[in-house]
């Protein structure tokens, strides 16, 4: 997912868009440098839960580099692209306010491209709720470099929504969470004449317009292509991912964990015998 904050029915229904433009998304929207997806990870291999994760552009990235992930995405239509990109991950429609995992259960939540659309007020306790002591929350965002005058004359064209990362800042107010860090990693992503279209077709404001107005803007995007003049050699974007985590602080045991509990879903190891993830991935 993508784009702009919500928790009003106007920006959510902006937030539920993407599945209308799913296979666009895919195509047209560019992957994380391997190095960021390992400092989101933190290190060795993880018990990994992705929220929102669209279509699976970060999910794959992850999965090769060993760790065992579990994917959730509100929207049925992105999902099923994530499935067939990464067959091997457990995924299920289900939304940040609701996680459909049990207490304590896994290493590492990482969200990308889409935590300004998260209500944080029940977001946030339900991440700091799954993940387990000493866990993390990770956070990306890749955002085009408009340092440069044409990738500015783009963001003219394609909104600059993803160069907002302010909703970071949550984890800096909410007592859950620990100190933030920061990183940041520049790759490239290249495009055609195709591709630059799926880039339009796939944000957010392009699924609310009518049919008029996309034929217009997606004119405005030829045009545009056309005339920074790289004909079908396509163009090189320049790109800053923007990485945020921070540790979840310590709780108290007042009452039974969720080890003493009969977990309500499968029991799924993640490959030690004394810490098994318990989630409900049915």
């Amino acid at each position: 997912m993508s784009d702009e904050p919500s928790t009003t029915p106007a920006t959510t229904d902006r937030a539920r868009s993407f599945g209308s433009v799913a296979e666009a998304y895919d195509r047209g929207r560019p992957t994380y440098p391997a190095e960021a997806v390992a400092w989101l990870a933190g290190g060795d291999a993880k018990v990994v839960l992705e929220l929102a994760a669209g279509t699976g552009k970060l999910t794959r990235e992850l999965v090769d580099q060993g760790h065992a992930v579990f994917a959730t995405e509100p929207d049925e239509a992105m999902l099923e692209v994530l499935r067939q990109r990464v067959p091997e991950v457990s995924a299920k429609v289900a939304t940040a306010e609701e996680i459909p995992a049990n207490d304590r259960s896994v290493d590492v939540v990482v969200v990308a491209q889409a935590f300004h659309w998260f209500d944080h007020e029940a977001a946030l306790p339900e991440i700091a709720r799954v993940l387990k002591p000493g866990g993390h929350v990770a956070l990306v965002w890749n955002s085009r470099d408009e340092r440069i005058p044409w990738v500015r004359r783009m963001g003219d064209l394609l909104g600059r929504q993803d160069l907002d990362t302010s909703s970071a800042e949550q984890l800096v107010h909410s007592d859950l969470f620990g100190f933030m860090e920061e990183a940041s990693f520049k790759h490239w992503q290249e495009v055609n004449r195709e591709t630059i279209l799926d880039m339009a077709r796939s944000r957010s404001s392009f699924a609310m317009m009518d049919e008029a107005q996309r034929e217009r803007h997606l004119a405005d995007v030829l045009a545009f292509y056309d005339d920074y003049g790289r004909g079908m050699d396509g163009m090189q974007i320049p790109y800053v991912t923007r990485c945020y985590r921070a540790v979840v602080v310590g709780r108290d045991d007042t009452g039974p964990s969720s080890d003493d509990q009969e977990p309500d879903g499968p029991v799924v190891s993640d490959g030690s015998d004394t810490d098994m993830l318990l989630i409900d991935f049915r």
